[in-house]
């Protein structure tokens, strides 16, 4: 895991202003690879390189970056890991490689790999995680590629003259060209995802790459296009059109075969490696099957809060216990977990509001004391069909779609009576007379949730309130409309059987690219740790779209196959346990100890000189907040987070 930047001016540049820019550009990104600095410039061509190493393979020098092809034709400076570089590389040698390897790592494979076959179909070949810029000497062209599911984040814009990339947005902002302004549009976005969704950022002009493409640009040329070379749309059509047929017990067999083989391949480190373990489902099975892998206990990790609503470690701690694993955990305390909210901003480079970003970067702070890479159980929930709006939407849409909207709008105003702290009041001295479906970490959230899209006309609806913070948010950014993205725009949609489906596969396309792992890349790599995730195998999700639903989601239980995996491990009484989303008491923060802070963000005045929001509706949360009315932390949040990150470039 490293990061990457540099840029292109095809009026070219000398040499010492091409090496002064780019040395400012790599030095804002140390902590993406804080072992080796490189750079490799071609003044003439106007192309400035520049790589930080993380060093997890061959940590020799052999390694260094950015590297030369052997035939000397090709540059990369690349961030990531291609787990099968081994394979790869025997079948190079097969295919007649006339010379001798350098070293061991991967980008000396990939290389190998491009000059044999071509850019697009090496792309095809590679199984792993990846950005990278290649230059080619011969034609000119520049390549930046991104690999299949957006693990590792990859930034790129035309500013004037000169085309500027980078791991973080916050290389590019470093080179003198760089005066983009915000992008009012990518604001609504952002308000109503609590990230901003690629292919925008928060600044005009700069793009993220999608997941699945490249993008090749030649000499004189600023319109090129992504390529894809990988589709999650047409993964998902061809296997429901050919879907598992096998029984319950092959597809099981099956799917434990692929995640322990992606396993296998994450595991390749020259470097202390672990894992984070909530002692939830994904991520037990990911330690599960690392440790049946293992000679020597794994080490895993997991951070605890004090307030029971929102502490998963006596549950991790269960699970270590069982499989053996050298298992350390951390409880900490609201005012070490508040104390990262200031580094938030900085480690983001543009407005993010998952608040899980504080635990996460907690619990990567932890595991770096002791490790280089850990793993992670991410995308479970997208692929297995994990999260509970893919019940919510279809059960609520099936018991109130019959009735008139206005009776189900009264319904939402009885929901939005009591606040959501009597509710969990309420739900929790029912608990044990309440069927197991209806036990919900913090119901309360829940139910107001649930209330603001009661009034829809059709499930599709129901989804996209239920994945919404503003439901209108081109009314709280000024002089702006929100764009469509693949969430709004249903010709993007993928063509699928199932409702249920569709969403998983949204999901995929938005949430888990833009939201989690753009969350999880930047508070790792903010320690210098790099996380795998070994769900995210292409060749795993491929067949996790071949499976019926029902091999999914059965008797209302998600993740009904993973399961089965799992339960060969560890015993399912340890994990079943209503959902518990990894987050913290922010509802309880923001009426206590973040008040002041928050007030002064969310000053009317402040709001209106500032000229990005109308304080109306942000002013009327906040004080409905303040009373207890309802919950609205998580809109506030959004708000809140752009105004420390506007505050931040100041």
């Amino acid at each position: 895991m490293c990061g990457l930047t540099g840029y292109w001016n095809n009026n070219g540049f000398s040499l010492e202003n091409g090496k002064a820019d780019v040395a400012a550009m790599v030095s804002q990104i140390t902590h993406r690879g804080p072992d080796d600095q490189g750079m490799w410039i071609d003044a003439d061509a106007g192309l400035a390189l520049a790589h930080r190493r993380l060093s997890i393979l061959d940590l020799s020098l052999q390694g260094h970056q950015p590297m030369l092809s052997h035939c000397e034709r090709y540059v990369i400076a690349f961030n990531g890991e291609v787990y099968n570089f081994s394979a790869l590389r025997d079948e190079l040698d097969r295919a007649g490689m006339t010379h001798a390897w350098r070293g061991h790592s991967d980008t000396e494979v990939m290389l190998g790999a491009i000059a044999t076959w071509g850019l697009q179909s090496a792309l095809k070949k590679f199984v792993g995680m990846f950005a990278f810029a290649l230059w080619d000497r011969e034609t000119r062209t520049l390549s930046l590629a991104r690999d299949r599911l957006g693990e590792k984040p990859l930034y790129y814009g035309w500013q004037g003259e000169t085309l500027l990339f980078g791991s973080e947005l916050k290389a590019l902002k470093a080179h003198p060209t760089f005066h983009a302004e915000i992008d009012r549009e990518a604001l609504t976005l952002f308000l109503r995802h609590n990230y901003i969704p690629a292919p925008y950022s928060i600044y005009q002009g700069i793009h993220k790459l999608p997941p699945g493409t490249f993008l090749q640009l030649h000499a004189g040329k600023k319109d090129a296009q992504p390529i894809t070379y990988w589709s999650a749309r047409l993964a998902a059509e061809s296997g429901q059109r050919n879907l598992f047929t096998g029984s319950d017990a092959k597809a099981a067999a099956e799917l434990e075969r692929l995640i322990g083989q992606s396993i296998r391949g994450q595991m390749l480190a020259d470097v202390p490696l672990g894992a984070f373990l909530s002692g939830g489902v994904d991520s037990s099975a990911i330690v599960a099957l690392m440790q049946a892998q293992s000679s020597r206990p794994i080490k895993t990790f997991t951070i605890g809060f004090h307030e029971e609503a929102y502490n998963e470690a006596q549950h991790a701690k269960v699970v270590a216990q069982h499989l053996g694993t050298e298992h350390t955990e951390a409880y900490v305390t609201p005012q070490e977990a508040m104390a990262v909210i200031p580094r938030l901003p900085t480690l983001y480079d543009e407005p993010f509001a998952d608040s899980s970003q504080i635990p996460t970067f907690l619990v990567s702070s932890l595991a770096r004391q002791h490790v280089t890479v850990s793993l992670s159980g991410d995308g479970g929930d997208e692929l297995f069909g994990g999260y509970n709006r893919y019940f919510w939407a279809t059960n609520i849409w099936r018991r109130v779609g019959w009735a008139p909207q206005p009776l189900r709008a009264a319904l939402a105003g009885v929901l939005t009576t009591l606040p959501p702290s009597v509710w969990n009041g309420v739900f929790k001295g029912l608990a044990r007379f309440l069927p197991a479906g209806w036990r919900y970490a913090n119901p309360g959230d829940k139910l107001h949730k649930l209330a603001e899209i009661l009034a829809v006309r059709s499930p599709e609806e129901i989804y996209l309130g239920l994945v919404s913070h503003w439901k209108q948010p081109s009314k709280v950014v000024l002089g702006a409309q929100e764009p469509a993205t693949v969430l709004t725009d249903q010709a993007q949609w993928a063509d699928l059987p199932d409702f249920e489906q569709r969403m998983m596969y949204l999901d995929q396309m938005t949430y888990l690219p833009d939201d989690i792992l753009t969350k999880v890349d930047r508070a790792a790599m903010g320690v210098s740790l790099e996380t795998r995730v070994p769900f995210l195998d292409h060749r795993l999700v491929e067949f996790a779209w071949s499976l019926p639903l029902s091999m999914k989601i059965r008797n209302g239980q998600g993740k009904w196959l993973l399961r089965q995996v799992l339960y060969k491990h560890v015993p399912k009484e340890m994990i079943e346990r209503p959902k518990m989303g990894f987050g913290i008491p922010l509802d309880v923060w923001l009426r206590g100890p973040l008040k002041s802070w928050a007030e002064t963000l969310l000053d009317e005045s402040r709001l209106t000189r500032e000229g990005f929001f109308n304080p109306a509706p942000i002013r009327e949360k906040w004080n409905e907040h303040q009373a207890g009315r309802r919950n609205w932390s998580y809109y506030l949040w959004d708000v809140l987070m752009f105004q420390a990150w506007q505050e931040s470039r100041r």
